[in-house]
């Protein structure tokens, strides 16, 4: 069963199998976003003044700009993924990937790249000291009120979690980033707090929306795609159409999107299109509007 969460307009939530703690996947990275943007409201970190010793800021990185490369593409990656091997060591995944080569100038192209976001991990853990499950904690999962969010760094950390199938035996240090795990109502509460909560400033949420336009990548679903600061969004009138993330990995997906003051997460038990799950949380906030 599809484990499912719809937080309407007052706050009331509609659930079905979301008691189970699932994978966030790649909503993982809105939550390293939100985390991060904090660190700038603080003063403790800029978005776009450049990254000590690199070419690019905050910002690129946040939103795929920074001309990394990503791993998704790496076949031996995935092998080992599936054969249930202990993650390699950072320093052999940026070394296959040469990350010290830049795809294109920062700002000048796009490319979604999960070794982005490993620098993400990084500026954050270095900024706050500690790792990075406790600074998610401390700038994330309670001042958004989650009780179940948390940070999974070992097989054992997903004994309680519901995989899907092809997912058992899998070990969360393959996301380099960082995989959250949490229920669906939590993933929806989350969204609906950045959108209508005191989580992020206003104008810190405003330059969440500011977005590369994806013209490229439209299709049924996504009819005017784009990329923000950590969020997947419309190009034209983002506050207009559903904004959050989608994410995909072994034995599931998940979609998180919110849209005005309603958000719905759909967790699937199931290796189809990621596209597909989003689709149906859009017809469902549609359906709750």
């Amino acid at each position: 069963m599809d484990s499912v969460a719809l937080i309407d307009a007052d706050g009331g939530v509609t659930v079905s199998g979301a008691s189970d703690r699932v994978p966030w996947w790649s909503f993982t990275k809105t939550v390293l976003a939100i985390a991060a943007l904090r660190l700038v409201e603080h003063g403790l970190l800029s978005l776009d003044g450049k990254v000590a010793g690199e070419s690019y800021t905050l910002a690129h990185l946040l939103r795929h700009q920074a001309g990394l490369p990503d791993y998704g593409g790496l076949a031996r990656y995935h092998e080992d993924v599936e054969a249930r091997k202990s993650p390699w060591p950072v320093g052999r995944l940026l070394q296959a990937l040469d990350v010290a080569r830049p795809r294109y100038e920062p700002g000048a192209g796009w490319a979604y790249s999960n070794i982005g976001y490993l620098k993400i991990r990084g500026l954050i853990e270095t900024t706050t000291g500690g790792s990075l499950a406790d600074a998610l904690d401390r700038l994330v999962f309670g001042p958004a009120g989650l009780t179940t969010a948390r940070l999974a760094t070992q097989p054992a950390d997903l004994a309680d979690v519901r995989m899907g199938p092809g997912g058992e035996g899998y070990h969360p240090g393959w996301v380099y980033h960082g995989l959250v795990t949490g229920t669906a109502a939590d993933a929806a509460r989350l969204l609906k707090e950045l959108m209508v909560g005191p989580l992020l400033r206003p104008v810190t949420f405003a330059a969440m929306l500011e977005r590369h336009a994806l013209p490229e990548y439209r299709n049924g679903i996504f009819k005017d795609p784009a990329y923000g600061l950590g969020l997947m969004l419309n190009a034209a009138s983002p506050l207009d159409h559903p904004i959050g993330h989608r994410g995909a990995g072994p034995g599931s997906t998940i979609a998180v999107y919110a849209q005005g003051q309603r958000a719905c997460a759909i967790w699937q038990a199931s290796a189809q299109d990621p596209d597909l799950v989003v689709d149906k949380v859009f017809q469902r906030l549609a359906l709750a509007g």
